[in-house]
């Protein structure tokens, strides 16, 4: 069974990381989404709020193959703890690609597991952090964000 394990803040969670695992699931068996959560690092939603939204928007699309999980620590060690054959990245641009190549270099090393990238298309222009001021400036970002993480977002 190929398993790829997809990890990241997802704070929040938007139409560009669906498109990531939309693309996964044509590729693996099985996805793991998995919410990262480093002490050092302030979320701006709950950990376990968002889960709960990605696994409406998971079942809302009709993505029977993803579960969504959290875990602290390493990615690496999430994903070998959950069975992992790849890590799954999405590449927004050039930059993207440099910074994830030098992670999925060391990942390799310490794990054997490889990296497959997947494009963000025409999505490439999004990130959480520009969700999350455009929200805080009172901007529509249901173009942006699935209908289950409005909600999250607005019923917090």
């Amino acid at each position: 069974m190929k398993i790829g394990f997809y990890a990241g803040s997802f704070d929040p969670f938007t139409n560009g990381h669906l498109h990531v695992i939309k693309v996964s699931t044509q590729i693996f068996d099985k996805v793991i989404i998995g919410i990262g959560v480093n002490p050092n690092k302030k979320r701006r939603f709950d950990k376990n709020v968002m889960k709960k939204a990605i696994e409406e928007t998971l079942k809302a699309e009709k993505l029977n193959n993803v579960v969504v999980i959290t875990y602290s620590g390493l990615s690496v060690d999430a994903a070998i703890e959950n069975n992992a054959n790849f890590f799954i990245r999405g590449i927004r641009n050039g930059m993207d690609y440099d910074y994830e190549e030098n992670i999925a270099l060391i990942n390799e090393e310490i794990s054997s597991l490889d990296t497959i990238y997947v494009r963000a298309g025409r999505l490439g222009a999004l990130s959480s952090s520009m969700v999350i001021e455009l929200l805080q400036n009172g901007k529509d970002t249901s173009n942006l964000l699935p209908k289950q993480i409005l909600d999250a977002i607005y019923n917090k």
